[in-house]
């Protein structure tokens, strides 16, 4: 008569295994996961977050230096689906902004939310900048990226 002797640790990895494969099988096929691809593919409003943020340090001098940004600094809106971007001022008073390439115009201000409507019908890189904080003179530009793809 032979034994086969399994150590505890094969034990232990087979049914974590096994409870993984089991899982997975449930996701793949719940009925509740087509229902969500449906979601995403519908022709639902697409919601973007956006802040506005402030750094703020001193050089070894003392010099204070600042730099605003828009944060995420870049956003990714599927071509020809309708988008509603919507920035909160959190840093700074005001900043007025357009996006390049388009009409697109208007101010975000602190303690406030502006909503964007947006649709791009072609693809590219759009900037989001803001004209206060447009160029190196005032410190670091504060641009933010809109991918179109």
């Amino acid at each position: 008569m032979r034994f086969v002797l399994i150590k505890k640790k094969w034990i232990l990895i087979g049914a974590v295994l096994f409870a993984l494969a089991g899982f997975g099988g449930w996701y793949y096929f719940n009925p509740l996961a087509d229902t969500t691809l449906k979601m995403e593919n519908s022709s639902m409003n697409l919601e973007i977050h956006m802040v506005t943020g402030e750094f703020k340090s001193k050089t070894a001098d003392g010099k204070e230096i600042e730099a605003y940004r828009w944060d995420p600094g870049t956003i990714y809106i599927p071509q020809g689906k309708q988008v509603t971007l919507n920035i909160h001022g959190v840093n700074g008073n005001e900043h007025p902004f357009r996006i390049e390439g388009t009409e697109i115009k208007g101010v975000v201000k602190k303690g406030s939310k502006t909503a964007i409507p947006l649709k791009f019908e072609e693809e590219g890189i759009y900037r989001l900048i803001c004209d206060t904080h447009s160029h190196h003179g005032q410190g670091v530009p504060m641009v933010a990226y809109i991918v179109v793809d």
